[in-house]
């Protein structure tokens, strides 16, 4: 199939050719292109046999009267975004802003747009001839702060571009390549990452965060990528925003901060310093609620996947599950013999894991709050445990 394109034309005429195709129809698609594992997919839609092919199994599978021409109109797109600058060069660079920035402008609220954009990133799974356009599209969609959490992205291959800021919260990546990516500020909480393949990947190191004027004890970026959260034994409570590497906002305590967290939606921030918790507005940095029944100084805090719970950990040696909604303490788990340093919610927010100084690790149910088992390894303390994406494995550390 010949095509015939100007290099120089917008590459918004080009994706606003979506706005004609049903959305499900690229995700059909690109089903079909990785199930039948097709290296050159424009060469496999320009046959007007495997079109029919394609379109009658799009059809079954939406069971609605789509375009019959849809798989046509896509065709003719990869052809012309095959030789266009977005499939050759990388958008992400400094010369690119204003270009970017125009086509951010138009494409942002277009829901069809970012379909498309998602199926060019799927692509480069099996057509490397769409690796820069697919990869220029990721960084489009992580520009544009479009809703990437819990996507399957396997065996993509991304390659000269920056995702910096991306937050990719329980996305699957397994079998993925990376290769001259930079990955800075990017949020991979609960991500699978099984296989992936790094080369030459770059962290920007341009923004240093000074505020501090003690011990910090711990950071959390915000879901969206934006902010940072950090406590410190200056008793203080810092925002930054990560653009600017500028303190957004500051909060002073009577005593050392130990932890902050963030909800998983972003919206509240939890901190615990002495024995009390506080949930802060984030947006308006005001303080929602105060958390009162630990009996001594509190180690932890950490929100189930679904943010309607928070667990936390204290040297009363218990651990408190609280109501998000009502701001009330729910239950109270109890089996250790000195301080709970850490708590950890499983993926699908049915386990917890604790651990404390006494060197045992609990598994709790998070619904009837028994204790599932107790394991003993370390030597010592243990401070801080934490559950793999797919909740499979347990991670600890000890001071031994």
């Amino acid at each position: 199939m010949k095509c015939q394109n100007d290099q120089n034309e917008d590459i918004y005429v080009l994706l606003a050719q979506s706005i004609e195709i049903n959305e499900s129809t690229f995700q059909i698609l690109s089903q079909i292109l990785q199930r039948e594992k097709i290296q050159d997919s424009l060469e496999f839609l320009s046959s007007c046999q495997n079109q029919r092919k394609v379109e009658l199994e799009i059809l079954q599978e939406q069971r609605l009267n789509v375009e019959k021409n849809d798989v046509k109109k896509i065709t003719n797109f990869l052809c012309h975004i095959k030789d266009h600058e977005f499939n050759k060069v990388n958008y992400s660079k400094k010369e690119y802003k204003k270009v970017k920035e125009n086509l951010i402008t138009n494409i942002s609220n277009n829901k069809k747009i970012i379909e498309l954009l998602k199926f060019l990133v799927h692509l480069t799974a099996v057509d490397q001839q769409y690796i820069q356009c697919g990869s220029n599209s990721l960084h489009l969609l992580v520009e544009m702060k479009a809703e990437l959490n819990t996507q399957s992205f396997e065996n993509i291959k991304i390659k000269n571009t920056s995702l910096q800021g991306a937050n990719f919260i329980r996305c699957n990546f397994s079998g993925s390549e990376f290769d001259n990516v930079c990955i800075s500020g990017i949020n991979i909480s609960e991500a699978k990452l099984f296989n992936c393949k790094w080369k030459n990947i770059s962290i920007n190191e341009e923004i240093k965060l000074n505020g501090h004027r003690n011990c910090v004890n711990s950071v959390c970026f915000s879901p969206d990528g934006n902010s940072l959260a950090s406590s410190s034994d200056d008793n203080f409570i810092l925002w930054w925003d990560l653009k600017t590497g500028k303190i957004k906002s500051a909060f002073q305590r009577q005593r050392e901060v130990k932890q902050v967290c963030f909800s998983p939606n972003g919206d509240t921030l939890a901190s615990c310093n002495g024995k009390f918790i506080y949930l802060w507005n984030y947006k308006t940095g005001k303080q929602i609620s105060k958390l009162i029944r630990h009996v001594s100084d509190i180690q932890s805090v950490c929100f189930s996947p679904d943010g309607t719970t928070l667990g936390s950990g204290s040297q009363d040696m218990s651990i408190r599950l609280w109501d998000v909604k009502i701001r009330q303490q729910k239950a109270k788990l109890d089996g250790y013999r000195d301080s709970v340093q850490s708590v950890c919610f499983s993926s699908d927010g049915n386990t917890i894991a604790s651990c404390s100084l006494d060197m045992y690790i609990c598994l709790w149910d998070f619904k009837t709050g028994y204790q599932k088992s107790k394991l003993r390894g370390h030597e010592d303390g243990v401070n801080t445990v934490c559950f793999s994406s797919d909740g499979t494995t347990l991670a600890s550390g000890s001071r031994d």
